[in-house]
This record gives C-alpha cells, sequence and structure tokens, in this order.
C-alpha cells in the first residue's frame, strides 16, 4: 500500500512543528523520539536545564535530572579504567555541553595493597541531546582535586596535584583503639586568590571568604549577583553575599532527613549542592539511623531525596521535588547544573 507522509502536528507545516516540539522538556525525548526533534534542538541551541549527579557506588554511572520531567540514567563514559572508581574530577557546563574534567582512578576495593591511583588528564564530553559521551581535548598535565570554573564560554582549572601515590604506612599507634573519629587541624585562611582573564593576572583579596575550607562545599552563583554556599559545621548553614558586598549573611539551615518510626530526624552528611538559576537543590547524601534492636547501633541509611529552596526568600520554604532514580543513592561524588542558553 502506498504511504502517505501526515503531518507532524496537523494544521502546521513541518518545520514550525519541529520548532514548536523542540521548546518541550528534554525529559520527554523517549516519547519523541520518532520525530528525531533532540537533533533539531541541538541544531538551534536550546538546551533546557538539566542537573547531573554522580554518587558512590554507582560504578560512575551519572544520572541526569530535567526539573520539567523526570531523572534518567546517562550512558557509562567510555573510559579506558570503566571497573574503577573515579574520584577527584571537576565537572562543569559550558555551550550547552557538559564536561568531566581530569581526576584519579582507583581500585574500588584495594584488593591490591598499596595499589596506586592513576591520575588523569582525560577529559570527556557529554551532549545532552544525543545522549552520547565522547573524549575531547585533554589537559596539558593530568591533575586531581583542583579548581575549575567558566569564565565567558572559556574552562579555566588551578591548583590540585598531579601525582599518582597510593597509602603510606604510618607508626602504629601507642596503645590499640577503637570506634575511633578523626580532627583535622583547621587553618584558618582569609584571602582568596582571584584571577582576572582581561589581563590574565592573579590578584590576592583579604577578608572575601571567612570560612575554612574544611567547612563548606564550594560556591554556587545564582541569578541577580549573588553567591551562596553551604557551611556544613555543626550544622548545614546557607550563606550568601552579593558578588559587588564582602558582607556574608545567614539564611538558615538544611533540615535534617526525615525517617519513619526514628524517634528524632538525622542530620544529613555527604550530600550534594548545586545552584539552578535562583534556587539551590541539596541532593541524596546519608544518615545515620539509630537501631534498638540488640545491643544497639547505627546503620548507614543512603538517600536518594532531593530539596530545593530559594536562599534569597526569607523564610526558607523547602520543597522536595521527585527523587534521584537508581543507582543514584547517598554520598555525592560529583554534581552540575546547565541553564537554558541559546547558541
Amino acid at each position: 500500500m502506498e504511504t502517505i507522509d501526515q503531518p507532524l502536528i496537523p494544521g502546521l507545516p513541518d518545520d514550525l512543528a519541529l520548532r514548536c516540539l523542540a521548546m518541550i522538556s528534554h525529559g520527554y525525548h523517549g516519547i519523541l523520539e520518532a520525530v528525531k526533534y533532540s537533533n533539531y534542538k541541538a541544531r538551534e541551541g536550546w538546551s533546557g536545564n538539566w542537573l547531573f549527579v554522580l554518587t558512590g557506588g554507582s560504578v560512575n554511572q551519572w544520572v541526569a535530572y530535567d526539573p520539567e520531567a523526570r531523572w534518567h540514567p546517562l550512558p557509562r563514559i567510555p573510559t579506558s579504567h570503566p571497573d574503577q572508581e573515579h574520584l577527584g574530577f571537576s565537572c562543569v557546563c559550558v555551550l550547552n555541553k557538559f564536561l568531566l574534567i581530569g581526576g584519579t582512578y582507583g581500585a574500588r576495593d584495594q584488593v591490591i595493597p598499596h595499589q596506586k591511583a592513576l591520575t588523569t588528564n582525560e577529559v570527556f564530553q557529554l551532549d545532552p541531546f544525543r545522549k552520547e559521551w565522547r573524549n575531547v581535548a585533554s589537559m596539558r598535565t593530568p591533575r586531581s582535586h583542583f579548581a575549575c570554573s567558566v569564565v565567558s564560554g572559556k574552562v579555566y582549572v588551578a591548583g590540585g596535584r598531579n601525582t599518582s601515590s597510593g597509602w603510606e604506612d604510618l607508626p602504629p599507634l601507642p596503645s590499640p583503639q577503637m570506634d575511633c573519629i578523626d580532627l583535622v587541624g583547621l587553618l584558618e585562611q582569609e584571602t582568596s586568590v582571584v584571577f582576572d582573564p582581561s589581563d590574565e593576572t592573579w590578584l590576592s583579596v583579604n577578608d572575601t571568604w571567612p570560612f575554612s575550607r574544611a567547612m563548606h562545599l564550594g560556591i554556587q552563583v545564582l541569578d541577580g549577583g549573588h553567591i551562596c554556599t553551604v557551611v556544613d559545621w555543626g550544622g548545614s548553614s546557607i550563606e550568601t553575599r552579593n558578588v559587588d558586598n564582602r558582607e556574608w549573611h545567614h539564611r538558615g539551615l538544611i533540615p535534617p532527613a526525615s525517617l519513619p518510626d526514628h524517634p528524632r530526624p538525622p542530620e544529613v552528611f555527604d550530600y550534594g549542592f548545586v545552584a539552578l538559576r535562583n534556587e539551590i537543590y541539596v541532593l541524596g547524601g546519608r544518615v545515620l539511623r539509630w537501631e534498638e534492636s540488640g545491643t544497639g547501633k547505627f546503620n548507614i541509611v543512603k538517600l536518594s531525596t532531593v530539596r530545593v529552596c530559594n536562599p534569597l526568600s526569607l523564610p526558607l520554604r523547602w520543597r522536595e521535588i521527585r527523587p534521584m532514580c537508581e543507582p543514584a543513592f547517598g554520598f555525592i561524588l560529583g554534581c552540575a547544573s546547565m541553564e537554558t542558553r541559546s547558541l
């Protein structure tokens, strides 16, 4: 039988219909694959909004979130170390692409004692429309645990380390210890180093970062010229300031988790923190749940919850949105956001 081409949207020419379909949230790509509109979105430069998250124990399986639709897993990264844990990397979004930069690869279970981690200069790029990873230009030197940011469409990395080293044995404790805790000396650092891309110079600026580096989760930039951080020290405190003002303002606390049949809401740790437009997202994390059975003990509970608020609107009004999908639970290793941009 002779096939008859049907219009994509009755009453509209196909080129206009494609433009309409391209404005639909990318979370519904699977529904619309028949018209291949994701390629059209890429060509037109309609990015949409995304969150990207990697959690511990997920075997390098990133997941993505469309605030207008759903969470969904992404294809695995074509790395040469697929079974090793990836740590110390940075991830940013630039020009409608998601970049995963550098870091170290090491054995997950440390089967081989003193096995050295491999520091890499690899950079992987995700095209969110086609859901495809590919290698792009590598950094000049391997590095991990470094600072990374985007300015005017360029990616800047600074600091970090580039040595590949394993664990080193220290002298034994003077006596056996059980149920130990760690305490790291906190160095007060009230000086920040600022890079000016216009003339490629560095400048030391005093009193712009009053929090110890051991106490915060990095900073996020909000719409309207504000920056935001979470100071995690005896409670997760949200602090904001205007980029032109050195004074920080306390906005409130991240609320504890809610567990059924638990005597009190536990504090969340190892969560992710990312901004999208004028809101911040607190992703996943872990809590300690007290079990009364037997002699009593704490069990670690992995969370997939996602909580959102506008830190500039007081009092803070938190809301929960759709939880992350498998395998995204618990400890957040990396997260980033992408906002709508037209090329």
